[in-house]
């Protein structure tokens, strides 16, 4: 009985152990990433940043791509939670401006981390039976505020999803100009705040 206890606690330890090389790589991954761009977060820069020997790095994640995968995996779930708490905090007012709102300043304020979510080429799956809970918790912030507006609230969703990336993007690229922020969020609240039967118009092609 002693050993079998011993043995979980050894085994337990290295799962703690195995899981703080874990996150520790990640967080030495956003800060390069952040400070340097994509471009140098490299198996050799990483493990010189960390003092882990590269097989270390590729027993964790089997390459550099893996490594920038659990990153952006990490990332949906930071924006998730920027977006529910921006939902529930505007329960009373308009929910659909306030994560407008919170989805663009993540864009703003993570800029590195917004890219490797969406602007590099990773293999990270989107709506399919692989698609990590992260993806799908942060996807479901943006479908609980059109739910129940038609038949199909995920068409919704993905709309307004799709002109959130787009301001994003044009943004961050300097194609929109920032002075007019406010105002594109304003415009796109009132494009996506139908009346249920006129939402349902839009999207069935009534």
């Amino acid at each position: 009985m002693a050993t079998k206890v011993a043995a979980n606690r050894i085994a337990e330890r290295k799962l703690r152990d195995r899981q703080a090389r874990r996150a520790q790589i990640i967080s030495a991954a956003r800060r390069i990433a952040e400070l340097d761009g994509w471009s140098n977060v490299t198996v050799r820069r990483l493990s010189d940043e960390i003092s882990y020997s590269q097989p270390v790095l590729y027993a964790h994640f089997g390459s550099r791509e893996g490594i920038l995968a659990a990153v952006a995996i990490e990332g949906f779930q930071e924006i998730g939670l920027a977006l529910e708490k921006a939902r529930k905090r505007a329960k009373r007012g308009n929910t659909v401006e306030s994560v407008a709102a919170a989805y663009l300043e993540f864009a703003v304020s993570s800029p590195a981390l917004y890219e490797v979510m969406f602007s590099l080429s990773l293999s990270v799956p989107f709506d399919d039976a692989a698609t990590p809970p992260e993806l799908h918790f942060a996807f479901s912030q943006l479908l609980e505020l059109f739910q129940g507006q038609s038949s199909k609230p995920e068409v919704i969703s993905e709309l307004f999803w799709a002109s959130l990336h787009g301001i994003a993007e044009l943004t961050r690229t300097k194609r929109f100009p920032r002075s007019r922020q406010k105002e594109r969020v304003r415009a796109l609240v009132e494009l996506f705040t139908f009346p249920r039967e006129e939402t349902a118009q839009v999207v069935e092609g009534r």
